[in-house]
C-alpha cells in the first residue's frame, strides 16, 4: 500500500493468485473530494490498469471534485475521466466498492465498473442533498425532502435500476463479487453500448421522436464561414459544417436548461450513431452550465446518462473519430468533464465562454460562499479546461 495522497491511497493485492490494483477514495477530508493530488494520483493507476488491461477495484467514499480548488480541481477531473475512460473501453476489469456518499465526479467514476458493491448506507447520486435542495428552493433540513433524497438515492432504488449494482450485507464475504466483477473477457463498447439502449427503457413512457428546427447560430456562421446546416430540438444540436479541415459532424448541447436524463440519452444516441459511421471528425459543441439538480431526475440515476454521453464520444475517438469540443457558453461539472474528456482538445471562445467548476449557487451550497468572477482563458489554460482560444470574426 503506497502513501496516501490526500484523500486517495493506492494498493496493489491478490486475488486467486491474480494481481489485482486497488484505490481507495477516503472521507479523511473535505468529504473525501478529489482534488489535483488525488485526480493526478488516481489517473496515473488507470493508465497502468489500461496498459494491462488489470483488474482494478475503487473503494470510494466521496462527495465528488474538491469545488475548493476551483478550475484546477475540475481541470485534473477531466484528465482523471480521461484516464478512466480509456481503461474502460481498453478492457480492464473494473469493480467499485461504494461507501456512505457517491456523489458528483465520484459517481461518474463509479460508473466506470462494470460492477457496484453498495454499503447499507451508500447514497449515490449525480447531485449530493444539499445542492438537489439549494437548487430546488428546499430546505435540506426538511424531513420530507430528506425522506425522498434518501429513498432516490439508497441501495434499494439503485440495486433496483441496474443489474449491476448488489446491496451488501454485513457479514458477506467480498471475495464471490470481486471473482464475478473481475471476470476477464468482457467487450467493454459493447457493455457500453448495452447500459445504452437500458436507459432508453428507464423512463416512463418511450421518447417521442424529436421534432427538429432549423437553427441558424452567430456562433457557428463564425465558425463555419464557408456554410453548415444546423438543427436543433430542446437544446440539442446537431448539423454539417465546412471547417478549416473539410466537412465535418457536430453535435451540441445549447440552451438556458440544464442538463436532464432525456436531452442526455438523445445526445448519447446521435453520438454512438457517429461512431458507427465512423465519422472523421466530431466537434462537440457545449452552452449547458450544469446538470439537473431534481429528484426526478435522481430516480432516473441521472449519473449514467451522463456517462453514457461520455462512454460513446470516447468509443468514438477510439474508433478513429477525431473528436473536438469547443465551449460556446456556460459549461461546468459533470456536463464538462463527460464532453471534455474524449475531446483530443478543448477550445474555448474569446469573450462567450464561462467555465466554471460548478455553478455559484451550488459552490455556496457546497463552501457556504459563491465565485462570480468570470476567468480569462490564461487561467482555462492552466487549469487545463482548455487548450485553445477562438476568436471568432465578425460576420458582416
Amino acid at each position: 500500500m503506497g502513501e496516501p495522497a490526500g484523500n486517495v491511497t493506492i494498493a496493489r493485492g491478490t486475488l486467486d493468485g491474480r494481481a489485482v490494483h486497488l484505490a481507495r477514495v477516503d472521507n479523511r477530508f473535505a468529504s473525501g473530494a478529489i482534488g489535483r493530488a488525488e485526480a493526478d494520483r488516481l489517473a496515473a493507476l488507470f493508465r497502468v490498469a489500461a496498459l494491462g488491461r488489470s483488474p482494478l477495484v475503487l473503494f470510494l467514499d466521496s462527495a465528488g471534485a474538491k469545488v475548493s480548488e476551483g478550475l484546477g480541481a475540475l481541470g485534473a477531473f477531466r484528465f482523471l475521466f480521461r484516464a478512466g475512460l480509456e481503461a474502460a473501453l481498453a478492457g480492464a476489469p473494473i469493480a467499485a466498492v461504494l461507501g456512505r456518499n457517491c456523489f458528483g465526479g465520484a459517481s461518474m467514476l463509479a460508473h466506470l465498473a462494470h460492477a457496484r458493491l453498495f454499503s447499507p448506507t451508500t447514497r449515490l447520486a449525480m447531485s449530493g442533498p444539499a445542492v438537489i435542495a439549494a437548487g430546488s428552493g428546499m430546505d435540506p433540513l426538511d424531513e420530507m425532502f430528506r425522506a425522498l433524497a434518501e429513498a432516490a438515492m439508497a441501495p434499494a432504488a439503485r440495486v433496483k435500476a441496474s443489474a449491476a449494482n448488489t446491496a451488501w450485507t454485513a457479514g458477506s464475504d467480498l471475495a464471490p463479487w470481486l471473482r464475478t466483477a473481475l471476470a476477464p473477457g468482457l467487450d467493454a463498447a459493447a457493455d457500453f453500448r448495452a447500459r445504452h439502449a437500458v436507459l432508453a427503457k428507464r423512463f416512463a413512457a418511450p421518447l417521442a421522436p424529436p421534432r427538429w428546427e432549423s437553427a441558424q447560430r452567430r456562433d457557428l456562421e463564425r465558425i463555419y464561414a464557408a456554410g453548415y446546416e444546423a438543427r436543433e430540438f430542446q437544446g440539442l444540436l446537431e448539423g454539417r459544417g465546412e471547417g478549416a479541415q473539410g466537412r465535418e459532424t457536430f453535435l451540441g448541447l445549447v440552451g438556458d436548461k440544464p442538463l436532464a436524463a432525456d436531452r442526455a440519452w438523445r445526445f448519447a444516441e446521435a453520438a454512438w450513431n457517429a461512431a458507427a459511421a465512423k465519422a472523421p471528425m466530431l466537434r462537440v459543441f457545449l452552452d449547458c452550465a450544469t446538470h439537473a439538480t431534481r429528484l426526478e431526475e435522481e430516480n432516473l440515476v441521472l449519473t449514467e446518462y451522463v456517462v453514457d454521453m461520455s462512454a460513446a464520444l470516447a468509443f468514438a475517438a477510439r474508433s478513429g473519430t477525431a473528436v473536438e469540443l469547443t465551449v460556446l457558453g456556460k459549461a461546468g461539472g459533470g456536463v464538462y468533464v463527460a464532453l471534455a474528456a474524449p475531446a483530443r482538445r478543448v477550445a474555448s471562445v474569446y469573450s462567450a465562454a464561462d467555465i466554471q467548476v460548478l455553478p455559484g449557487s451550488a459552490v455556496a451550497a457546497i463552501l457556504g460562499e459563491g465565485h462570480d468572477a468570470l476567468p480569462s482563458f490564461d487561467d482555462y489554460r492552466a487549469a487545463r479546461v482548455a487548450d485553445e482560444e477562438l476568436k471568432l470574426g465578425l460576420v458582416p
